[in-house]
């Protein structure tokens, strides 16, 4: 028999419904204390507006509405109210929804959206105030709770300061509510004027409510370079790093050119405009170590920096410019300018970067962008090392099991041949993991190839959903997801990173193309250890005169005489490919004859460059015969940073294979003292090359000449080393390291070729002084220089020679 059931008690149901129905209401009125979102946009109505931000807004609203907070929406400009109103009801008419929504659903989402929205002049501190009190009397008729406010700045960087200054005196938001500000680049044009703005902008706000926009990073396929990586430690973590990987390219190549923006371009140009923010950011995505959670803004913005840190200084060898030839035609008619004037402006570029650290040592980097190009795309690509050879014919290799197939990791941005982003990955690497819900494999693309392989060639998987970048870094600023977003300490370090290339770089005249599909391989380039050059010589042409303005045509080594002696002047990268070739053909003429080459260098900086160019350009040098000896050398340790010594071990003796007994220091530290008189380290020298140079005659000494008109260490009105029999001398110098110890005048002149190397416009003043000036050394060291049997040759840049 079956028990009866228990009578139910009375009234459970109904307190069982209202306990549900109380939660429910704690809910909901959770979500709606979430509070009242105030977004502003300045400058509504440019071209930037119109085009994302609105829709992007549009698309915030799509996405949270009905989730917790009111939102209103304030475009504001400089614009009449009149004129900005209908400029405001035209770009609101045009947005779109998504392609799922059904259209009567869609006109009513864009009507609530309008409703939302509002246009108003933006210009005094007046009109702060008061939309500062229309906001507040808004939320407080509502009876809403206020959570915070956005002002987006779509206006140039010079209006930053006054925007900046009446947002924090009037148009803040009260206590308890928060406050995040989004800039635009340009963020500065170099790291000076990049941590001026800075300082600035940090005297108006805190760090926490500054959003830096680059767009390149709310790009779908840029924002899942990091989720890539971990998602897929377990296969990427024995190939990430310089054992593995043959290069890496980052590249965003334009088919447009600056028609309408010359005045933008021609004070920002191509490194500016796009590779010191964009690329430069993807690089760090690709380079940093990874954090142990991805999902930490703080962790991942502190990995970004310390990959920034660890990039090596870039030299000026490390780039290759050009532009394409209707750029100065565009400028002279765009900014009226004369028909002499030719700019300067690269509109291409091609930069070699390296990452010093353990995982990357030795990888080159490639960053390449340009306007007028053959096509237009972007991407990041990782190609692997591949050591394997296949005795199969490559018609029978399998894309998932042959090695001799390219192994690589392409993050595809956009555009190309693909027309979608995409992340493809070699199907003899390994099977990528994506996040099913939001990546789907393409594999309905027959007869399509990217980089010389067809798709098939790859696992790829694109999008479920396309959506543009300013609607994901919307959503990200209303999320405060920080890591998508530039910090100050990064900005300043990408600044401090790329400013010394934009400075070497500002007289460069850049290599002509003719744009589109007719550049042909007139922008190819290739590189060696730390230099980039064009694969193709530059046409002849002529070389400007003195005072003439010079065109990205004169690219001419220039000969000529110079104190009665023979002067070889060209742009800086032409005259030290030119003297190290110079010196290479000396150096084996020597060897043939007497066996053995004796090289005095001198120290500083304009032979870094000549150090680097014969460390990776000249194969043929025969080093096993050269004796290196140095022409001065400051009284410091050998190891300190100071030392010339040092220069030479770091740019030229630890890349080639000279006998280390061939090399031979300046004794400057001996018994544990510098320079010591007691120690007698200058004649120790002198007896050195005494010893091993026949006659005493150095086969080639390379010179420097200071702005003072001082050469090796010596220095005007020197006691000693300008006349008298010493070969070597102690002498002093104006400025620190004060003591020195240098080759003498005498000993100098008996050298078989005296090479003087001259660079740079702060050398063009004494350079016209000692061109006039005699026999004066006591003066003028430098005109003390004259082979008494020998040669000398004067290697001068434009800068130095033409000012």
């Amino acid at each position: 028999m079956l028990a009866e059931p228990h009578p139910r008690h009375p009234g459970v149901r109904e307190m069982l419904a209202a306990t549900v129905y109380v939660a429910l209401l704690g809910c909901l009125q959770a979500q709606q204390l979430q509070g009242h979102v105030s977004i502003i946009l300045l400058g509504a109505t440019g071209d930037l507006a119109k085009k994302y931000l609105w829709q992007g807004l549009f698309q915030l609203y799509l996405d949270e509405a009905g989730k917790g907070h009111s939102f209103r929406f304030h475009g504001t400009a400089l614009t009449s109210t009149e004129q900005g109103q209908e400029v405001i009801a035209k770009v609101l008419e045009s947005l779109s929804c998504p392609s799922d929504t059904a259209p009567s659903r869609c006109a009513e989402l864009k009507a609530q959206f309008q409703q939302l929205s509002e246009y108003r002049r933006l210009k005094t501190p007046e009109d702060y105030l008061a939309l500062s009190k229309d906001i507040e009397a808004q939320v407080q008729h509502e009876g809403l709770r206020e959570a915070g406010r956005i002002f987006y700045l779509s206006v140039p960087p010079f209006a930053y300061a006054d925007i900046a200054r009446n947002i924090n005196s009037s148009c803040r938001p009260g206590p308890g509510a928060w406050l995040r500000v989004v800039l635009e680049k340009p963020f500065g044009h170099d790291h000076h004027s990049a941590q001026q703005l800075a300082a600035e902008l940090g005297s108006f706000f805190q760090e926490e409510e500054m959003y830096r926009v680059d767009h390149y990073l709310g790009k779908q396929v840029v924002a899942q370079i990091l989720p890539f990586r971990d998602q897929n430690r377990k296969a990427l973590d024995g190939l990430w790093n310089r054992h593995h990987v043959e290069r890496v390219e980052i590249i965003m190549k334009e088919t447009v050119d600056t028609a309408g923006r010359t005045s933008f371009y021609e004070e920002y140009g191509v490194i500016r405009d796009v590779i010191q923010n964009h690329l430069t950011e993807i690089l760090t995505l690709v380079a940093m170590e990874l954090p142990g959670n991805v999902s930490s803004p703080e962790a991942v913005l502190q990995h970004k920096l310390q990959a920034f840190q660890a990039l090596r200084g870039l030299q000026k060898s490390s780039a290759v410019v050009g532009q394409y030839q209707a750029y100065s035609r565009q400028v002279r008619r765009e900014l009226q300018k004369p028909d002499s004037f030719h700019s300067l402006t690269p509109t291409f570029a091609g930069i070699l970067v390296h990452v010093d650290n353990l995982r990357w040592e030795g990888v080159p980097f490639i960053l390449m962008s340009g306007k007028a190009l053959d096509e237009r795309v972007s991407y990041a690509r990782v190609l692997f090392k591949n050591q394997a050879y296949c005795a199969q014919s490559e018609r029978r290799w399998e894309a998932e099991q042959s090695q001799c197939l390219p192994r690589q990791v392409i993050f595809y941005i956009g555009h190309g041949e693909l027309g979608s982003p995409a992340v493809l990955v070699s199907r003899n690497l390994f099977r990528p993991s994506l996040p099913s819900a939001s990546w789907w494999e393409v594999t309905d693309r027959p007869g399509l190839h990217l980089f010389g392989r067809p798709l098939s060639d790859f696992y790829a998987y694109s999008p479920v959903r396309e959506q543009d970048a300013y609607s994901i870094l919307i959503s990200h600023i209303f999320h405060h997801r920080k890591d998508s977003f530039v910090t100050t300490e990064n900005l300043l370090a990408s600044w401090v990173f790329w400013t010394p290339l934009l400075e070497s770089l500002a007289r460069e005249v850049p290599r002509l193309y003719p744009g589109g599909a007719e550049n042909g391989p007139v922008l190819d380039f290739e590189f060696s250890s730390n230099r980039l050059s064009f694969s193709q010589p530059p046409p002849e042409q002529v070389v400007p005169g003195p005072g003439s303005v010079p065109t990205p045509s004169h690219f001419q080594v220039l000969t000529a005489k110079y104190r009665h002696s023979p002067l070889i002047s060209a742009w800086p990268e032409e005259l030290i490919a030119r003297l190290a070739g110079d010196i290479e053909a000396a150096a084996v003429r020597a060897v043939q004859r007497f066996g053995k080459f004796h090289l005095a260098l001198s120290g500083g900086s304009s032979p870094v460059a000549l150090f680097q160019q014969l460390a990776t350009g000249h194969y043929g040098f025969p080093w096993a015969h050269t004796h290196l000896w140095l022409v001065d050398e400051r009284c410091v340790p050998l190891w300190d940073p100071e030392s010339n010594f040092q220069g030479l071990q770091a740019h030229l003796l630890q890349h080639v294979r000279v006998p280390h007994y061939n090399v031979h220091p300046m004794p400057v530290q001996r018994h544990q003292r510098l320079c010591a008189e007691e120690d007698q380290g200058a004649q120790a020298y002198a007896e050195e090359i005494s010893a091993l140079v026949t006659n005493s005659s150095f086969d080639l000494v390379l010179l420097g000449m200071g702005t003072d008109g001082h050469t090796a260490s010596l220095f005007p009105q020197s006691p000693t080393g300008l006349d008298g029999e010493q070969l070597v001398v102690r002498t002093e110098s104006p400025s620190r390291p004060f003591q020195r110890m240098s080759l003498s005048l005498p000993l100098i002149n008996r050298a078989r070729k005296v090479a003087v190397l001259v660079m740079g416009r702060m050398k063009r003043d004494i350079a016209m002084l000692v061109s006039r000036v005699g026999h004066e050394p006591k003066k003028w060291p430098i005109s003390g220089v004259l082979p008494t049997s020998g040669q000398l040759v004067w290697y001068m840049d434009y800068e130095a020679f033409l000012g």
